[in-house]
């Protein structure tokens, strides 16, 4: 295959895909907005499926070095009520096919796996035209610009890509969270962490909801979610600390204080994430030359599965474009033909907050339902 390949956004479904194809011998450049790879946080805890996630590292021959990233003991989980009493505890008896690493450590290995310079970091997208006969132009803030026979939009939610392929921009789904840390949670927030456990625990409840987890360092990293329009959440400073935390923690009283404390003991300033998802079953009509991969092509609520299927995304379509090396339009539609009624299934359902529940009238009773389903499915 002699097209060069460009990958716009170095998320874990870009450099997936930019790993599969190195692997094939097939040349790729990665375009980042961000100046550096430690330009900001990659987020806290990813659990890796066995039926996506792990398929797709392998793919990328880097299952030794994800083994070597694993935390041992988090896929252990609780789900407690709001009151404190817990309703679910299922420990990690190693059993499980969905190990938790870190994302960030995630990142890295695939970073490291690709040959220096694929990566062009500072290099944001401003807009992307096409060219005719299935090739693009993408423009870059610096006034720089490149032309690409194969063109793949690995650039998120707000994708600049995307509109080459279809008019859909992400809605606000009705949800947002609060994101808060707690450090050296055993010492400083005994009574938190002994709620937390040494995986996540959920405690949900309709419209609100409290998901955390614990990270390496004996961190405590927790998203608080809240069924609200935005401009309900327009009216709260976040830039003021105190405030925010007493607004927030006000839409908690009477919840267990040592739940609670994930918002009043925050050890970060709460940071506000409103939650966004392309229309259900995003897709579109066969393009030459561009494609779409991760949450550019189907951003949804949290579910655990976002980054599974973005580097599920990544894999398949290396393999494709390796298996078709002299008719791209083949591998795209073969890759596309996959994409979509996968991705429509594994996003079906919608959440109430923070962790993607299913909707229903008893939360709990959904949650409970879910976890066990997903503990008879690795086994």
């Amino acid at each position: 295959m002699r097209t060069h390949v460009t990958i716009i956004g170095a998320g874990l479904g870009g450099l997936t895909l930019a790993r599969v194809l190195h692997l094939h011998g097939i040349p790729a450049t990665v375009y980042e907005a961000e100046p550096s790879p430690a330009a900001r946080a990659q987020g806290g805890l990813l659990d890796i499926h066995d039926y996506n996630g792990q398929h797709a590292l392998a793919e990328a021959g880097l299952m030794t070095e994800f083994r070597g990233l694993i935390l041992a003991g988090r896929q252990a989980i609780r789900i407690l009520d709001r009151d404190g009493t817990v309703l679910l505890d299922k420990p990690d008896d190693g059993t499980g096919g969905r190990p938790e690493v870190q994302r960030g450590e995630l990142r890295r290995i695939l970073l490291d796996s690709l040959p220096a310079g694929t990566v062009r970091w500072g290099h944001k997208v401003t807009a992307t035209r096409a060219l005719g006969t299935g090739r693009h132009e993408v423009a870059f803030a610096d006034g720089t610009s490149v032309v690409t026979g194969l063109l793949v939009g690995a650039d998120g939610a707000w994708s600049r890509v995307r509109p080459l392929l279809s008019t859909a921009t992400p809605r606000y789904t009705g949800k947002s969270v609060v994101e808060t840390y707690l450090f050296d949670a055993e010492t400083r927030h005994p009574a938190t962490a002994k709620a937390v456990g040494g995986g996540s625990m959920i405690v949900p409840a309709p419209d609100r909801e409290i998901f955390a987890h614990r990270e390496k360092g004996d961190t405590l990293h927790a998203y608080l979610g809240l069924a609200e329009p935005q401009d309900w959440f327009a009216a709260i400073d976040f830039t003021d600390a105190g405030a925010a935390t007493a607004r927030i923690a006000a839409e908690f009283d009477g919840w267990a204080p040592e739940l609670t404390a994930l918002i009043t003991e925050a050890d970060t300033t709460p940071v506000l994430r409103p939650l966004y998802a392309l229309p259900a079953g995003h897709r579109w009509d066969r393009v030459p030359g561009v494609t779409l991969l991760g949450d550019a092509a189907h951003l949804a609520p949290p579910n655990g599965e976002g980054a599974n299927l973005a580097m599920l995304d990544g894999a398949e379509l290396g393999t494709a474009l390796a298996a078709h090396p002299d008719d791209i339009e083949a591998a795209l539609t073969e890759y596309e033909r996959a994409l979509f009624p996968r991705t429509a299934e594994a996003t079906g359902f919608q959440g109430v907050g923070a962790h993607g529940t299913e909707s229903g009238d008893n939360p709990v009773d959904d949650l409970i339902k879910m976890f066990n389903t997903a503990t008879e499915r690795s086994r």
